[in-house]
């Protein structure tokens, strides 16, 4: 298998960079958020050894057309990257590539997350 996708909700409004939460309600939305990926990835992968490196694609989508900050989506996924390294598929969360951010318009609203094996990393 050189590919995984993964569903997801929305990261709560408290991983968001520019919500000011209390620092305690952020660390139970990035541990449930962060577990609830885990889970969601061991149920869908069958990866037998962690991949050295991969990329991730991802795929917002919402019901709305409203513009919306790709970068702000992508740093609101911390949690969500750290959960796949916590399910196996890589050895560290600093082994994904991230490709740009896709926004979509659609009834099923959510994150997909489209991880593919091999991508090559930008250590130097």
């Amino acid at each position: 298998m050189d590919s995984i996708t993964i569903d997801l909700p929305h990261p709560p409004a408290a991983l968001k960079p520019n919500s000011r939460p209390h620092w305690r309600a952020k660390a139970r939305a990035t541990r449930a958020y962060r577990n609830a990926t885990l889970a969601t990835a061991l149920s869908v992968s069958r990866i037998g050894s962690k991949w050295p490196s991969a990329s991730v694609r991802i795929i917002a989508t919402y019901r709305d057309s409203r513009r919306r900050d790709r970068d702000n989506i992508l740093a609101s996924l911390k949690a969500a990257f750290d959960g796949l390294a916590d399910a196996g598929i890589v050895a560290d969360d600093a082994d994904f590539t991230y490709e740009p951010v896709e926004i979509r318009k659609g009834k099923d609203v959510g994150i997909r997350l489209i991880i593919t094996r091999g991508a090559t990393s930008a250590k130097a």
